[in-house]
């Protein structure tokens, strides 16, 4: 796959357009065979870990990071977008609709915690 071929600026990026690029990673590959929703959620954890380690002794960081070294945000992105691909990938062969179920559970977490109710309290109502 041609980096250039695929990463236009000016091309709109959702979902549907990151799981067609991940199926078709994977089939260039001949990697659908291990794409195993167990081993998907095992790379996908690996992932996790290595993003937690960017912010292990950082302590807590300000919003959008104006402390950090433009290559520090820019490993920071490429590990965010392991986990995100990962992600895409393993609802894809489990066969979820991840734009579905993701507003579903924001509609979901609304009436769980309702905004009257949960201004300026973190803990859970």
């Amino acid at each position: 796959m041609n980096a250039d071929k695929h990463c236009g600026e000016d091309q709109k990026v959702t979902l549907d357009l990151l799981k067609r690029r991940m199926d078709e990673f994977a089939k260039e590959r001949d990697w659908e065979k291990h794409h195993t929703p167990r081993n998907l959620l095992l790379a996908m954890v690996g992932e996790v870990g290595e993003l937690s380690e960017i912010f292990q002794w950082k302590g807590e960081v300000k919003k959008g990071l104006p402390d950090w070294k433009e290559e520090e945000k820019v490993h920071l992105g490429e590990e965010l977008s392991d986990v995100l691909l990962y992600l895409i990938r393993l609802s894809d062969m489990c066969g979820i609709d991840l734009d579905r179920a993701a507003l579903r559970k924001i509609e979901l977490n609304a009436i769980k915690y309702p905004a009257n109710l949960s201004k300026d309290d973190a803990a859970k109502p």
